[in-house]
């Protein structure tokens, strides 16, 4: 009976909560319905009309005394062609629209008629085709009733001026009006997003308590657990409902969190948007993660398998784990066996957010060591061709008891590092069901205190090869294509040094400036091909540099393709540049692979070949501790864009820069300057992250992030964790053969 009343009141609840909103949605397409209509274009047209057809009437009257009074004979070319003219805006005054205002006042449509007769009059000399010629007697006779129309025409422009000036003032009304009531229902929207919020926590908690207590009484109360699982399946088509209501308005406040970010902010303020913002992005993943189940468990998700670039795709979840794994001093490895296609039929959207899922695990998990991602190409038991996604860890591993509930609902593996880790236990069920929805499965291993390997396969659908037989022959005929000229923008010096490497190496020309203010400036001064444009610099940062251009007068330059760089690799950070007019978006390292894909995006194969990987490019060897310092996948992607000589010589530059880069920290905490903390902080990391050097990478992300908001102390000992991974850095550079031993200058 009290279950029945529960399950009741949360009927009426949800029931109140899905009108209440369809309500609010007919009351907005009302106001929106109203503001239309008020601020429709009307009376302007009359206004203008009226005007035109006054000042003809001016003109033609001071023809016609010219033609009677002048002392020469009449020029009746001059006077017919300026009686054709104001007949033609008199004609205007039956229009649809000045028609319906003309006879909707008798004053006027007296003076219509009044023109009307006067045209009719004239009509025998001046119209077209005429009966007589206009002789002097002719206009002498009509020249009174030509000017007898003047207060009766200047009525008529005076009448359409005022109702104009009673229109604009109308809608300006409406608009306040309409304005006022946007802003009552946005507040009444985010108080039903917080009761929302409190219900749906509430629903879970209950669940949950049922579901155990179900688990101990299976035997004796089978009916019982018929009932929680239709109970269950409700509440799944409950929450899809409204957390499709409640995405749109999130999306809004999200938006203007964003928006926010761009005012001039005080550091507590700063402090208080992040966790906003970090509260509203952890709100929305829990809200995806119960419509993704909703709707798994519903049967109304469906697959839409196209062709993908299968290693395109592990390129953008590695973009996305990267920095989560640098923050932790982790190793991040993805790597595919030579046999995996390069084009495989999928969806791409749900293959990402399985592997997304299982790498974020094993990065949430693990506080040092490796994450590793290995796709390889198996055969199931059937024979049938599959891709197997290897993600393993060193983290703090499972036994068989944690296991066992490993897939179970709102249950994480191991309660005490759950609380630590936080997380709502639906993404690895969710995964789970994906992968089974795509025809695979997904499978764990795991030893306490070791670590955990997930497997996540899935069945292999190759493309068949889409070049014809003469493709080869076509583009061997193509003509060369020509170098890009590049304008990049960036402050840190040895990050130009290594884009000119890079550019260099695709075959185009590279032009640089220090700051945003340098790079505005060469744009307007030039034409170039596409600007890569580093989001931090001094003086103006990348997104005012980009509105900037984007606001030069030159329609050739102010429409010239930009590119992000930054060590950002976050959701928020890709909309902000969108927002600011960006073309596309690049997380640091820059590999060749990365901006050859970004170019022929841009611009087109033909434009932009393929690049390709120099045999020096070779995997360096794993030795220790060394990888824990230094990426050698990163290390890797720059030896494809220079020698190993003049990387080697980057790096140096770098660590002999170090001591330096560490005065510049320690003087913005002594000063207390979070702001110059911050762009020395980010500016080590972006360079860090381009050279491979992910040690020092992730120091200064944290230095770079903690700088608002983490006590002096704590800024210190992270400055002083940077100073002392230098000459680590530079011992594990001599043991994986980067740099000569012993060298030091």
């Amino acid at each position: 009976m009290k279950r029945a009343t529960r399950l009741g009141w949360l009927g009426v609840v949800g029931g109140g909560l899905a009108l209440v909103l369809l309500a609010v949605a007919m009351v907005q397409a009302r106001q929106f319905a109203m503001l239309r209509q008020r601020v429709a274009p009307g009376e302007e047209f009359v206004l203008m009309t009226a005007q035109h057809t006054e000042l003809e009437y001016l003109q033609l009257r001071e023809q016609w005394r010219r033609a009677v009074e002048g002392p020469r004979p009449p020029d009746i070319a001059a006077l017919r062609l300026r009686y054709e003219i104001w007949v033609s805006r008199v004609g205007l005054l039956s229009a649809a629209r000045t028609g319906r205002f003309v006879d909707g006042h008798e004053d006027l449509r007296r003076t219509r008629d009044q023109v009307q007769r006067f045209i009719a009059a004239a009509d025998r000399a001046l119209g077209t085709p005429h009966e007589t010629e206009p002789t002097a007697a002719f206009l002498l006779a009509l020249l009174p009733t030509l000017e007898a129309l003047a207060e009766p025409i200047h009525g008529l422009s005076d009448s359409a001026a005022q109702r104009t000036v009673d229109q604009i003032e109308t809608r300006v009304q409406a608009v306040r009006e309409q304005n006022k009531l946007g802003l009552a229902l946005t507040g009444f929207l985010s108080l039903l997003t917080l009761a929302f919020a409190y219900i749906a926590w509430r629903q879970l908690h209950q669940l949950g308590e049922r579901r155990a207590a179900l688990e101990t009484l299976a035997d004796s109360l089978r009916q019982s657990q018929r009932e929680a699982e239709a109970a269950s399946a409700a509440k799944s088509t409950f929450l899809a409902n409204m957390s499709h209501e409640i995405r749109t308005p999130f999306q809004g406040l999200m938006g203007m969190l964003s928006l926010l970010r761009e005012t001039g902010l005080t550091p507590r303020q700063i402090d208080y948007l992040r966790t906003a913002t970090e509260s509203a992005d952890h709100l929305l993943a829990i809200l995806n993660d119960i419509l993704d189940k909703s709707q798994l468990e519903s049967g109304r998700m469906s697959l839409t398998p196209a062709p993908l670039d299968l290693r395109g795709l592990l390129r953008d979840v590695e973009a996305l784990i990267r920095p989560q794994a640098a923050a932790k001093g982790l190793a991040l490895h993805i790597d595919a066996e030579p046999g995996v296609p390069e084009r495989i039929l999928g969806d791409a959207k749900r293959v990402k957010q399985v592997l997304f899922n299982l790498l974020s695990n094993g990065v949430k998990f693990s506080d040092r060591g490796t994450v590793v991602l290995d796709v390889r190409c198996k055969a199931d038991e059937k024979e049938q061709p599959e891709l197997h996604f290897i993600v393993t860890d060193t983290g703090i591993g499972m036994d068989e008891a944690m296991l066992a509930r490993l897939f179970t609902r709102f249950a994480q593996a191991d309660p005490t590092p759950a609380r630590r880790h936080g997380g709502t236990g639906l993404g690895l069920e969710i995964s789970r069901d994906l992968a089974r929805l795509m025809g695979g499965d997904i499978t764990a291993q795991s030893r306490a205190g070791v670590g955990s390997s997930f497997v996540f396969r899935m069945p292999l659908r190759q493309l068949p090869a889409e070049a014809p037989p003469h493709a080869a022959l076509t583009a061997a005929q193509a003509p060369a294509a020509q170098p890009l000229q590049v304008l990049v923008a960036e402050d840190h010096p040895l990050n130009r040094q290594y884009m000119a490497a890079l550019l260099k190496s695709l075959g185009h020309e590279a032009h640089f400036s220090a700051n945003g203010v340098e790079a505005v400036a060469a744009a307007r001064e030039r034409s170039f091909d596409i600007v890569l444009m580093d989001l931090h610099m001094p003086e103006l940062d990348g997104i005012g540099a980009t509105r900037a251009i984007r606001a030069l007068s030159d329609p050739a330059r102010s429409t010239v393709p930009i590119v992000a760089l930054t060590a950002d690799a976050f959701d928020e950070t890709r909309e902000r540049c969108l927002v600011a007019g960006m073309n596309d978006f690049l997380t640091k390292p820059v590999s060749p692979q990365k901006l050859s894909t970004s170019l022929r995006r841009l611009f087109g194969a033909a434009r932009v070949p393929a690049s390709g990987a120099p045999a020096e490019a070779a995997a360096l060897p794993a030795r220790g501790d060394a990888q824990s310092l230094i990426d050698p996948a990163a290390i890797n992607a720059s030896l494809q864009a220079m020698p190993r000589e003049r990387l080697a010589e980057m790096i140096e530059a770098f660590l002999d820069q170090g001591p330096q880069t560490v005065q510049r920290l320690r003087a913005a905490v002594r000063d207390a300057q979070p702001l110059e903390l911050r762009v020395n902080a980010h500016a080590a990391k972006g360079a860090a992250l381009n050279l491979g050097l992910s040690a020092l990478a992730a120091t200064a992300d944290a230095l770079h992030e903690g700088a608002a908001h983490l006590p002096a102390h704590e800024i210190a000992r992270l400055v002083q964790r940077y100073e002392e991974l230098l000459p680590q850095t530079r011992t594990a550079a001599q043991q994986l053969g980067i740099l000569a031993p012993g060298v030091k200058r």
